[in-house]
């Protein structure tokens, strides 16, 4: 863990053996930083990628949807973007990290990973978002190109919305490829969760991995 120089916030940094490396900022869901968010940092480095994942909870965790339901109104959406900005100026300013970086939300880290393409255009080359939809959003300003993986039986995020992303990506004139995931249903790629479905969480980590690498190295 290491601490944020401008939020005070910590975060969790996980790097390859051979460095500089392209740069991956990993945001995480509403139960907090659990040991599966770090667990993606550690996956990602040992693909190659230096990972950078902010305790956007400052802490605080949970592992029941009352609980996360609770967390998230006791955080508000300033702090939590301050300490996302914060981790990416962060990674950006890391010697290790090469280029502009990908970001990679998973449900509530996956609107940050939205947003933070449209706010530093010039920091964030890709964005992978998991089964978190977020809509209104103008995304002409960015830079990057999109890729999102949803469940079809997911009743927390509907395909409606899912959709109508994807479509104000695509009319902001960025490249946009959503997957969608027969039977699964939220959290499906969370190892700690009874919606965890193996089989797809392990397609979904092997077309993210495709896609970082592939839209890394053309941005290096």
């Amino acid at each position: 863990m290491i601490d944020l120089p401008n939020s005070g916030a910590r975060a969790y940094l996980a790097q390859p053996g051979t460095t500089p490396a392209p740069g991956v900022l990993v945001l995480h869901a509403w139960w907090g930083f659990t040991p599966f968010f770090e667990g993606v940092c550690d996956r990602l480095a040992q693909a190659g990628f230096v990972a950078l994942a902010p305790d956007l909870y400052e802490g605080d965790t949970t592992d029941t949807i009352e609980g996360a339901e609770a967390l998230r109104g006791q955080h508000p959406n300033e702090r939590l973007d301050e300490i996302a900005n914060d981790a990416l100026s962060t990674l950006r300013a890391n010697p290790a990290v090469s280029g502009p970086v990908a970001v990679l939300g998973f449900s509530l880290g996956a609107a940050w990973a939205a947003v933070l393409a449209t706010e530093r255009p010039e920091d964030v080359r890709a964005a992978v978002v998991m089964y978190g939809a977020y809509t209104g959003l103008d995304h002409s300003p960015a830079r990057a190109a999109y890729l999102g993986h949803f469940g079809e039986q997911d009743d927390m995020e509907p395909l409606d919305g899912v959709r109508e992303m994807e479509s104000e990506i695509r009319a902001g004139g960025r490249d946009v490829t959503f997957y969608v995931y027969p039977e699964a249903q939220h959290w499906f790629m969370e190892n700690d969760r009874p919606e965890y479905r193996p089989a797809d969480a392990e397609l979904a980590w092997e077309r993210t991995l495709a896609f970082l690498a592939q839209q890394l190295e053309a941005g290096a």
